[in-house]
């Protein structure tokens, strides 16, 4: 088993996680942009067959497109990021080592339901994402990610009157749902919630920098399975 124990002298690893569509690579895009000015980053992004990912942020230009690394799951996105973490770790650590030192490291996962958490052997926090157009009633869905992620990001909450969703209340609903665990409604279009992100971020890499930082592990993915014939399979 790899070694977890966060260490000042290795990049905080951070992981962003949530259903598909949520907007899990334009957040990370965004936070390549608001602290690639001061800080070493490095991304790793997931999908099952492609790097659509990682292609969508090279042409963004949001860092060198070397520093953006792509892994191909070829299995459903939990199993990489949670069950068998060893192809994120090598592409992490290579990029530790091709660009060291680095001061961050965003880990994606490949959009899955709600019950999707990291392993705490791959990422020392994680974040995971909802968007105001899945639904207002979606965080109160539960699932370990919800529930007990490092963060909670509401996101997209600028569309929430094209969707008749109340975000605030959606925010808040989260809040209640994580016991006091911070939850951020943010919107690229709101720079005080780009802020506020931007702050946790720098928090939690202060703390880690100074060997305060243990990971946790938000919980096991509740049993499901995945419908198709002969390649139906259960987890």
């Amino acid at each position: 088993m790899p070694d977890a124990s966060p260490s000042p002298t290795r990049a905080l690893r951070l992981g962003v996680a949530g259903p598909v569509g949520t907007g899990k690579s334009s957040l990370i895009g965004m936070l390549c942009r608001e602290l690639g000015g001061t800080l070493e980053l490095g991304v790793v992004t997931n999908d099952i067959y492609t790097d659509e990912d990682a292609r969508m942020l090279r042409a963004a230009g949001v860092l060198d497109p070397e520093r953006i690394r792509a892994v191909e799951t070829g299995a459903c996105p939990h199993t990489a990021i949670r069950d068998d973490v060893s192809a994120n770790l090598s592409a992490v650590e290579d990029l530790e080592a091709d660009f060291a030192p680095l001061d961050l490291v965003l880990v994606e996962s490949g959009g899955d339901n709600l019950t999707a958490t990291f392993s705490p052997a791959l990422v020392d926090a994680q974040v995971f994402v909802l968007d105001v157009a899945g639904g207002g009633d979606v965080v109160r869905k539960g699932g370990p990610g919800i529930s007990r992620a490092d963060l909670l990001v509401v996101n997209k909450t600028d569309l929430a009157p094209y969707v008749g969703v109340d975000a605030e209340l959606m925010a808040r609903e989260g809040r209640h749902a994580r016991e006091g665990r911070p939850v951020i409604a943010l919107s690229r279009t709101d720079p005080a919630s780009v802020a506020e992100l931007r702050a946790w971020v720098l928090g939690v890499l202060e703390e880690h920098r100074g060997g305060g930082r243990t990971p946790v592990d938000p919980g096991p993915m509740a049993p499901h399975s995945h419908a198709g014939g002969e390649g139906a399979h259960t987890h």
